[in-house]
């Protein structure tokens, strides 16, 4: 067991050594001029970053996000403030034809947008869209 335990602590120390190096040796191509800059930016992931216990675009909160992004769906604002009960089922194909147009991934940051814009899914389609949220978490 102590093996074990010493291995593990000198592997920590070798890995330790080995990036101090490697950030000196960056350094002195940053100061000769050879690259630019020392760290460059990472773009936005697709995936989820796995520093959150939820991942925000798969979660359903607005308090996650306050930004209210889009899916070419604009002609649904003329719902707000319409309770689920009350959408015609004229209403509900006009849900029902940008819900399947989203990609899988986007259906959670979806129902997130309407909440954000005061807009009720129509109980209509609300099982359907809830089942592909549950079926992404899990």
């Amino acid at each position: 067991m102590i093996y074990i335990l010493l291995g593990i602590v000198i592997l920590g120390v070798i890995a330790a050594i080995i990036n101090f190096f490697q950030h000196k040796n960056e350094l002195k191509k940053f100061e000769r001029g050879e690259i630019d800059k020392l760290y460059e930016p990472k773009e936005a992931e697709e995936e989820c970053c796995g520093e959150h216990a939820t991942c925000e675009k798969d979660s359903l909160l607005a308090a996650v996000s306050k930004d209210i992004e889009y899916y070419d769906d604009e002609e649904l604002d003329k719902w707000k403030h319409i309770a689920e009960n009350d959408f015609s089922e004229e209403a509900a194909e006009e849900f029902r034809h940008v819900f399947y147009t989203l990609q899988e991934v986007e259906v959670a940051g979806w129902v997130r947008s309407l909440h954000l814009r005061e807009i009720e899914i129509p109980a209509q389609i609300k099982d359907e869209v809830l089942m592909i949220i549950r079926e992404r978490r899990f």
